[in-house]
This record gives structure tokens, C-alpha cells and sequence, in this order.
């Protein structure tokens, strides 16, 4: 008797190629992320000249990268896109939209939940009334660099050194801003600072003419799954100003989607210091 996954194999409407692309991305698991081209072709049932063309399809198209000087293949960041949007149905989304909307109104015109992504932040969801004046537009899925913003660096205050360590020296560190902090030193005494305030505040770090106040959003053995965040214009006012109005808000908002996400075990963490 043939199996379900066999069936629809067999089906007329399914697409072969497409198939069997998939079978070469499975090939790969967490004990073995790195294979040869003969071991992914054993593991999907295919001959090697079969193998040979997916791979390097795969490679055109970013989802399988291949490790310098050797004869491995290894799955790429780029297939972690397929499996960060299924956030869009998880928990984490699901609790956390109504709270993101009750934070956004005449003083933040954005509020979003961030995850950490290897040395990235991507966005898990975002509600947002304005800021199109200054040219920011956040998605679903839309990555920023952790070191520069509020919600990496809420969610790197709460992570062992070695993983601070590791994210942060994990891309380039370019100046987005006059006022974005590029030494490693100077951000991780920031860190600390974050840690004992129970927040991050930044001043136009990523996009100048924008102000952030992000917190970790903590599981519940204090490890951070996400953070939380609003942003404003500073047209508006000072940097102080903002903070007062939004501060309260913020950590309120958090500690209710720590609280949330800890009663139903619905998220877990997840890409941090990939």
C-alpha cells in the first residue's frame, strides 16, 4: 500500500520537478547540514546527473549555498524565509497583533515584534498608521541589522556574551546614521545598560528623523523570543519626551505577551546567533 506522501507523488496534478526539489531540501537535517552531491541524491531517490541540476538550481536561487572549499552543500538562510513567514500563523503573531494595535495612536504611529535571525532582526508583525514621510517601510519578513536598532538589541541585552558576541560580529558594521554605534566595545556596555534598564531606546540609530523604544518579550526561563517596539518621529518632539509617553506602554505591552506566550507554550526561540 502506497503512502500518503506516494500518492500525491503519483498524482496527476502534482509537479514532478517541483517534487523532487523539494525531496534534494529535505535531503539536509540538523545532524547533517552539510552534504555531498552523491549523499543528497541517495537520500532523494535520484541519480547524481538529476542531483547535479537541482543543486545548482537551488544554488542559482539561494536556497542551497556551497561551502567554500569543499564538495558540501548546505541549505541557506534564504530557506529559513519559507519557514520565518509560517510565523504569520503562529502564536507569536496571533498574540500579539491586538497588543501591537492598542500601542499605535496620535504618539507612535508604528509598533512591531522583531526576532532574532542569525545577525538580523526580522519582523514578525507590524501594525503602522504613518511614517511614510520619512521613507520607512516595514513588512512582515523585512530585516534590519540587530546592532543598529532598538528591538536587536532589547532582545541581545538578555543573551549570554557569547552570543552578544557572536551577532554582533556576525555582518559589517556600517554607520546607517550620525548616530548609529559601531564599535563592538561601546555596544556592549550598551547591552548592559539595556539589561538594568529593562529597555532600549534608540535615537535615529537606523533611520535618521526616527525614534525607537523596543523590550524583550521573555520566555519563561527569561530567555528572549522576540521584542517589542514603538517608534515615532522626532519631528515631534525631544528624545526624552518620547520616551515618557512611550516607556510605560512598551513594558506593560511586553511583559502581557511574555505572560501570554509563557500560559500557552506557543513560541519558542528560535535563530539566535545562527
Amino acid at each position: 500500500m502506497k503512502t500518503t506522501d506516494a500518492v500525491a507523488v503519483d498524482s496527476k496534478n502534482t509537479v514532478q520537478s517541483l517534487a523532487k526539489g523539494f525531496r534534494v531540501l529535505q535531503a539536509f537535517t540538523a545532524h547533517e547540514p552539510e552534504l555531498t552531491m552523491a549523499e543528497i541524491a541517495r537520500r532523494a531517490d535520484m541519480d547524481n546527473a538529476t542531483a547535479f541540476r537541482f543543486l545548482n538550481t537551488l544554488v542559482n536561487l539561494g536556497y542551497v549555498d556551497k561551502v567554500d572549499n569543499s564538495r558540501l552543500f548546505r541549505l541557506s538562510l534564504k530557506v529559513l524565509d519559507l519557514g520565518f513567514h509560517a510565523i504569520a500563523r503562529a502564536d507569536l503573531r496571533t498574540h500579539a497583533r491586538p497588543i501591537l494595535r492598542g500601542l499605535v495612536g496620535e504618539i507612535n504611529e508604528a509598533a512591531s515584534i522583531g526576532v532574532l535571525d542569525g545577525s538580523s532582526v526580522m519582523y514578525a508583525e507590524r501594525v503602522q498608521a504613518g511614517l511614510t514621510q520619512l521613507g520607512v517601510e516595514v513588512r512582515i519578513g523585512s530585516r534590519v541589522p540587530a546592532y543598529s536598532t532598538a528591538v536587536g538589541q532589547a532582545l541581545l541585552a538578555w543573551l549570554p556574551r557569547e552570543t552578544q558576541l557572536k551577532v554582533l560580529g556576525g555582518q559589517p558594521m556600517v554607520r546607517l546614521t550620525p548616530t548609529t554605534i559601531t564599535d563592538i566595545d561601546t555596544l556592549v556596555a550598551r547591552l548592559d545598560e539595556i539589561r538594568e534598564l529593562g529597555y532600549a531606546l534608540s535615537n535615529q540609530e537606523t533611520v535618521s528623523g526616527l525614534y525607537v523604544l523596543a523590550a524583550p518579550v521573555l520566555d519563561i526561563d527569561g530567555t528572549p523570543v522576540a521584542a517589542l517596539s514603538v517608534a515615532a518621529p522626532a519631528h515631534r518632539g525631544s528624545l526624552e519626551q518620547f520616551q515618557h509617553n512611550a516607556l510605560d506602554a512598551v513594558l506593560q505591552a511586553a511583559r502581557q505577551l511574555s505572560k501570554s506566550l509563557q500560559a500557552t507554550g506557543g513560541y519558542a526561540a528560535q535563530g539566535l546567533g545562527r
